[in-house]
């Protein structure tokens, strides 16, 4: 008895001598998360939540450099300031809707990066490119008009920079670290270019290695906490959890030794003061108890750490005051 082949299905012809090749199994497709209704669920409200409004605290750093002057409350000083800070606000909401639009499907298989407005579908993709397009291009505009050149350069390189981490260096293991960490230090800068201060070399150093002490510890609370799904960056794939700690502990060690330098330089430029070597120990404690939550994989979002962390806040607090009061009392 002879076999006869099954016939080919409708519409597909097998190449001449080959049988037919069934496909392997596809990857089941991610459900989106259920829709939140009413005002929570609206896009109007995604397109907000988007913008990552939360984040915005991260660019306090711009009045870094006027408060650390003395000159935040002149007021040749504090409106430029305050434009680079909403400036700020604007160009990094332009590339968080890019990185979000980009990583879409990555995020998708994260278990909280999904709740995201443009990987919950919420917002589409075509309006999050658009709306950073135009955010960027306000943003430029308005450092050259409002505040000096200077900062609109500065704002031009974070944006291209922040561009190229989100299409292709953050799958860089390293320079991924250093490339967010320079969006903290731009930030400082920024405050000084705006008012037209000039920058200590002390302090650019505690700016870049607090920075990197940072974005470690947040890639370290990634890789402790999220485990598995922590794979959907593919950097972490590179990275084991001594190297970040180790990255986190060498950061943070840099920062407290150039802070205190910095401290010591500013005390003897004081004729004798003393409150800027007072604020080295609310400093470094405020660095522990950081790397506290850091150790715990608590610090994924620094900025849910610093506004939900009581004894921060308040060592934040105390810190601040002893430096103003040296500053203002020269």
């Amino acid at each position: 008895m002879t076999a006869h082949p099954e016939p080919a299905s409708p519409g597909v012809r097998p190449a001449r001598g080959l049988t037919p090749v069934q496909d392997g199994p596809r990857p089941p497709a991610v459900e989106l998360p259920p829709r939140i209704p009413g005002l929570r669920g609206s896009r109007p409200w995604a397109v907000v939540r988007a913008l990552r409004p939360r984040q915005w605290v991260k660019n306090a750093l711009v009045l870094a450099a006027p408060l650390a002057a003395g000159a935040i409350f002149d007021p040749d000083v504090a409106g430029p300031t305050a434009v680079a800070f909403v400036l700020f606000c604007l160009a990094s909401s332009g590339v968080y809707l890019v990185n979000d639009s980009i990583d879409v499907e990555e995020d998708r298989r994260h278990p909280r990066k999904r709740f995201r407005p443009i990987a919950a579908g919420l917002v589409p993709r075509s309006l999050a490119v658009a709306m950073a397009v135009v955010l960027f291009a306000v943003t430029l505009v308005a450092a050259a008009l409002l505040t000096r050149p200077e900062l609109a350069w500065v704002l031009a390189s974070y944006v291209v920079i922040q561009l190229c981490y989100c299409t292709f260096l953050k799958n860089e293991p390293v320079i991924d670290l250093a490339v967010v960490a320079s969006g903290f230090l731009l930030r400082g800068i920024a405050g000084g270019v705006a008012a037209g201060l000039v920058l200590s070399q002390w302090f650019l150093l505690v700016a870049a290695f607090g920075s990197l002490f940072m974005v470690a510890g947040k890639r370290y609370s990634e890789l402790v906490v999220v485990g598995d799904a922590a794979a959907t960056r593919k950097t972490l794939r590179e990275y084991s959890a001594s190297y970040l700690r180790f990255v986190w502990s060498l950061s943070a060690g840099v920062a407290c030794t150039a802070y205190s330098l910095w401290a010591f330089d500013m005390a003897s430029a004081e004729d004798g003061g003393v409150w800027a070597t007072i604020s080295i120990a609310p400093f470094v404690i405020g660095i522990l108890r950081y790397a506290v939550d850091v150790d715990k994989g608590a610090a994924g979002a620094p900025e849910e750490i610093v506004l939900g962390d009581r004894v921060l806040l308040l060592l934040g607090a105390l810190w601040a005051a002893i430096v103003a009061v040296g500053v203002f009392t020269r």
